[in-house]
């Protein structure tokens, strides 16, 4: 007889893996000022990054020294002057470096070396193009001798890097993989438009996710280029609040912002790119379970457990005929919010009670990400 095995002794949250990239925000290190025409000395660079990026609210702050990067050699001295004294809280740095063993690529990593114990995420521009899923190996060993907790994720920008998807989610150290869109729809010959690019890409996004989702590993959406002028306020937390704010005082750009990222979120992504803090919290609550919606996953799970039918069985909760695959969606709401730093220390245990209830192989099935042994 086959024995079926439950996570009966877990004591931390190993079981539900790290935090997700949730929404990160790209951020050029010196930049060009469009009022007085030149590029930023070092010290501007400084004061404009102890203003705006030290404040930020976004999950993950990245900084390009990529395409979105003119001066590289200033931009990496900044980073090596202002990466020390970051205030990290709970926001991860990204670095998006340059393609593999190309001249820049070995100055980046020669930065990364240096700076190695205040990067969490290294983002791998161009990804696979010209060397394969070695591109990924060879980094990953580079980086198991410099910070072992350094993360990477390709950047999957061609259809090369998607064919060779499954390879490059092969390495320990790739936990998502972002989808460049633009540079996707480029090497395609297809026309995407900053309003339907969801409905343009779908195809590939879906492709990108199925490989993912067999390996585990979770997807980091596309960047907007629609930027709306009027912040939506961080206490909008609710999704009533959210549609009467966009219904108010929401432009067409604001809309199509938050649009995309439902259905970003909808289709299970782990994160979102944006290219300006106006597109932050728009995000962010597409992304974040609301308040609500954990209270009500959470009564959903604890009339489960009630019933005794949370491996087998129906109950009737608000109205709907609920089963064990409806618990999985309320417990995986629950873990999603966990994932974006959003659920209070004791729904995360209440989480973890109920993921000892479940068998190895359901808790796989619901949640990829974290370890089960």
């Amino acid at each position: 007889m086959y024995q079926t095995a439950y996570l009966t002794n877990v004591k931390d949250e190993a079981v539900l893996g790290d935090y997700w990239p949730g929404i990160q925000l790209y951020y050029p290190p010196v930049k060009y000022s469009p009022a007085q025409g030149i590029y930023e000395d070092l010290d501007a660079a400084s004061e404009r990054m102890k203003k705006h990026a030290h404040q930020t609210n976004a999950h993950t702050l990245l900084f390009d020294l990529e395409d979105g990067c003119r001066q590289k050699e200033l931009s990496r001295e900044l980073l090596r002057k202002e990466l020390p004294d970051f205030p990290r809280d709970d926001v991860q740095i990204a670095l998006r470096i340059n393609p593999f063993r190309t001249t820049e690529y070995e100055k980046d990593l020669a930065m990364v070396r240096d700076m190695a114990d205040h990067i969490d995420v290294i983002c791998l521009a161009k990804a696979g193009e010209s060397y394969g899923a070695a591109e990924i190996r060879d980094l990953s060993s580079w980086l198991a001798g410099v910070n072992d907790k350094i993360t990477i994720q390709p950047i999957i920008e061609h259809p090369k890097a998607l064919k060779l998807a499954p390879d490059l989610m092969g390495f320990s150290t790739v936990k998502h993989v972002v989808f460049g869109i633009h540079d996707f729809s480029k090497a395609m010959a297809i026309h995407i438009t900053p309003q339907g690019w969801i409905d343009e890409l779908k195809t590939y996004l879906m492709m990108l996710l199925f490989e993912a989702r067999i390996h585990g590993k979770g997807v980091i959406g596309g960047v907007e280029v629609l930027i709306n002028e009027q912040p939506m306020p961080e206490d909008f937390v609710e999704n009533d609040d959210v549609r009467r704010w966009l219904d108010l005082h929401g432009d067409e750009e604001s809309h199509v912002v938050h649009r995309h990222a439902c259905q970003e979120a909808a289709f299970g992504l782990t994160g979102k790119q944006v290219i300006h803090p106006n597109h932050i919290h728009l995000s962010k609550v597409a992304f974040t379970p609301s308040p609500s919606a954990i209270r009500r996953n959470i009564a959903i799970l604890e009339a489960a457990v009630e019933a005794d039918a949370l491996m087998g069985g129906a109950i009737k909760f608000e109205g709907e005929m609920l089963d064990p695959p409806m618990f999985g969606k309320a417990l995986q709401a629950l873990l999603r919010a966990r994932a974006l730093r959003a659920l209070e220390p004791k729904d995360t245990l209440f989480a973890l009670e109920i993921l000892k209830k479940l068998p190895i192989r359901v808790i796989r099935e619901n949640w990829p990400y974290g370890t089960v042994l």
